[in-house]
C-alpha cells in the first residue's frame, strides 16, 4: 500500500496545564506562525513520569479549560489523546497514536530548551528525534545549547529564535488563588470563569 501524502505540519505541546495560562497559548500561538508548522496543538498529560503534583487539578477541568484557552486562535488546537493512554503517559506513544488516527499529518515534538539536556531520559526518545523532529524554543534564564546526543538528527531539529518570553506560571496563578489574589490578564476568561466555578463547588 502506498504511503499517505503528508498535506500538513503539526506542531504537539504537551503539557499538565495545571491550569493553562496566556503564556502557554501566546507561546503556542507564536510558534503556529514561526516555526515552520501549519498548526500547533496543545496535548493534555495526565501526569508526569518524572513528577508527582501535588495540586494537580482534574483531568476534565483541565481539558475543559484549555479547550476554552484555545477557542480564539485559529491555528491552535487541543488534543486529549494522553488521557486515554495507561498513566503515566508518554510523549512517544502519544506520537505514535496521533500519527495512525492522522496519517497525512506529519506530528513534531515542541520542547523547551531547559529540556533538551535531559531529552535522551525521555521513553523511546530517538524515535521522537529521528522519527518526528523537534522544535526547541529558548526559556528565559537558560542557555541554549544543542547536547551531542542530537546531533545525528539535526536535519529534523528546529531552534527557534525571536520567541517572546512569558513571565507566567501556573504555580503562580494557583498560588495567587488560594491567597485571594487577583489573576486579571493571566488566564483567558472562560477558563479563568471555569477554574472559578470547580474552586467554589
Amino acid at each position: 500500500m502506498a504511503d499517505t501524502e503528508i498535506k500538513r505540519t503539526v506542531g504537539v505541546l504537551g503539557g499538565s496545564f495545571n491550569p493553562v495560562h496566556k503564556g502557554h497559548t501566546g507561546l503556542a500561538a507564536w510558534i503556529a506562525e514561526h516555526g515552520g508548522v501549519d498548526a500547533v496543538w496543545l496535548s493534555l498529560s495526565p501526569s508526569s513520569p518524572f513528577k508527582q503534583h501535588s495540586a494537580m487539578l482534574p483531568d476534565d477541568l483541565r481539558l475543559s479549560m484549555l479547550r476554552h484557552a484555545v477557542a480564539a486562535h485559529d491555528k491552535l488546537q487541543v488534543t486529549d489523546v494522553e488521557l486515554s493512554l495507561p498513566h503515566p503517559s508518554y510523549t512517544a506513544d502519544a506520537l505514535a497514536v496521533l500519527s495512525r488516527q492522522y496519517p497525512d499529518t506529519a506530528f513534531r515534538l515542541i520542547i523547551g530548551g531547559d529540556n533538551v539536556g535531559a531529552f535522551n531520559k525521555w521513553r523511546r526518545w530517538e524515535e521522537i528525534a529521528g522519527r518526528y523532529g523537534l522544535i526547541i524554543y529558548p526559556r528565559p534564564g537558560y542557555d541554549f545549547e544543542l547536547p551531542g546526543f542530537l546531533v545525528p538528527y539535526i536535519s529534523k531539529i528546529t531552534v527557534l529564535h525571536g520567541c517572546p518570553a512569558f513571565d507566567i506560571s501556573s504555580t503562580e496563578i494557583r498560588n495567587r488563588l488560594a491567597a485571594g489574589e487577583s489573576i486579571q490578564g493571566l488566564m483567558d476568561e472562560e477558563a479563568e470563569a471555569a477554574l472559578r466555578d470547580y474552586m467554589m463547588s
